[in-house]
């Protein structure tokens, strides 16, 4: 994972000058030395940071009835508490280009995770559904903010591996987000059973993503004395803790790329948490026992392991990534039909399928990086792509829980995911046309 990886060609218009501020590519810092260390630490950041992108939310998901119970929540509280990352998503996601410009993406990635680590730890033990929330809110802050700035880090120091670079974090995010949702009810249980320490454990995982920014944040107070070999791999080191380069704010509403790509990962990601919150129960519902139906999520879940690394490497080797658009999606409309016309005889085919479908989320992110020529345009183009979407994926697991209690079945429910895969695939095939949102806004 940390040695020499091959060259890969994007689609994506490169400006027609280079400047030299440009950052050098992995290859030219060559195979050793301060700044191939320097390179092959900030991998392991990013797919640390990677990890810690949604154990907030699994493990929480995994322990919510013993919280409710714990901290005397109602159910209306419990269910408006699965509404609340994606809100915070969409709220504090949009802050982080402008916290980037200030105080350089390293460090804003850095504090992000110790947000992270400080709202997991003491979320548990505040006390109060109050206290409760707000710990979340700040995890969820560390979260948003990451989120919105990894396609940036990749675009600005690995611009010749954004598939192989998004692969790598996308596999990464889908294996925190199954780990975290397959083992902290059995850690929970070796620990004593309280659900306190269980949420809280995750906190250590969000202190390890901490260490590999350090030496970027404080690059530039590092001495300038020669001599000392750590010393000189952090002056080495990428200049992510710099500020960005001034840049001219793009109207990025004016951008028809910008706006597919926003619906678009707004539709992937109201699938994703419409099959996270209800499949199990639809597969317990037709019969299917508690633990099998946990066992189908966990499948759906691992699919995106090792497909989130290959499809971003396939898609930057494609001039449009509308195949790949339409592949997922005619794989989610063939996992919804199972669902509603055999949902237990063909439940793990239909698991299989749902999880290929959820690997719209690595192509999203590969095309947020894609679409914009510069740093400064994947950060506005991912915060106003990943803001929008989110909240636009707010309303769909709740509309979902209205349709089963209202209708008596499962049908209704299905019908509507398996329609809302239409305008998926349309604004996908829009958001994977050879574009760049600066072209576009200028016009």
């Amino acid at each position: 994972m940390m040695g020499p990886m091959p060259r890969e060609e994007t689609t994506t218009t490169l400006p027609p000058t280079v400047t030299s501020s440009a950052p050098p590519t992995p290859e030219a810092a060559g195979s050793g030395g301060p700044r191939a260390w320097a390179m092959r630490l900030l991998v392991v950041g990013v797919v640390l940071t990677a990890v810690n992108l949604r154990p907030a939310i699994t493990s929480l998901g995994a322990l919510l009835e013993d919280v409710r119970v714990g901290l005397g929540m109602s159910g209306s509280m419990a269910g408006l508490l699965t509404s609340v990352p994606p809100l915070c998503f969409a709220v504090f996601g949009i802050t982080a280009p402008r916290l980037a410009r200030r105080f350089g993406p390293g460090a804003v990635v850095c504090a992000g995770m110790a947000a992270i680590a400080t709202g997991l730890l003491v979320r548990p033990y505040a006390g109060g559904t109050a206290g409760f929330l707000a710990a979340s809110a700040l995890a969820l802050m560390g979260i948003a903010v990451s989120n919105v700035l990894m396609p940036v880090i990749v675009k600005r120091w690995f611009p010749d591996r954004i598939g192989t670079m998004t692969g790598l974090y996308s596999m990464a995010l889908a294996f925190g987000t199954a780990i975290a949702a397959a083992i902290t009810v059995p850690v929970t249980d070796a620990l004593g059973g309280g659900w306190r320490p269980g949420l809280a454990l995750w906190a250590a995982l969000a202190v390890a993503a901490v260490l590999p920014w350090i030496p970027f944040v404080r690059k530039s107070a590092a001495p300038t004395h020669a001599g000392n070999g750590k010393d000189e791999a952090l002056r080495a080191a990428p200049d992510v803790s710099a500020r960005e380069e001034p840049a001219v704010r793009l109207r990025i509403t004016r951008s028809r790329t910008a706006w597919a790509l926003a619906v678009f990962f707004g539709l992937q990601a109201t699938a994703a948490y419409i099959t996270m919150g209800w499949m199990p129960q639809i597969f317990r519902d037709a019969g299917v026992s508690a633990d099998t139906a946990g066992l189908l999520l966990a499948v759906t879940m691992v699919m995106g392991v090792p497909l989130a690394f290959v499809i971003p490497r396939l898609a930057t080797r494609l001039p449009h990534q509308g195949p790949i658009v339409v592949a997922l999606g005619l794989c989610g409309l063939a996992g919804y039909a199972g669902l509603y016309l055999a949902p237990a005889g063909g439940a793990w085919a239909w698991a299989v399928l749902l999880g290929i479908a959820n690997c719209a989320f690595p192509l999203a992110l590969t095309m947020v990086g894609m679409r914009a020529r510069t740093g400064a345009g994947v950060a506005q183009l991912s915060a106003f792509a990943q803001s929008t979407g989110y909240l636009i994926s707010i309303p769909g697991p709740l509309l979902v829980g209205v349709l089963y209690q209202h209708s008596g079945g499962w049908g209704v429910p299905i019908a509507l995911m398996a329609a809302l895969m239409i305008p998926q695939i349309l604004v996908g095939l829009v958001a994977g046309r050879n574009r760049t949102v600066e072209d576009e806004a200028a016009r």
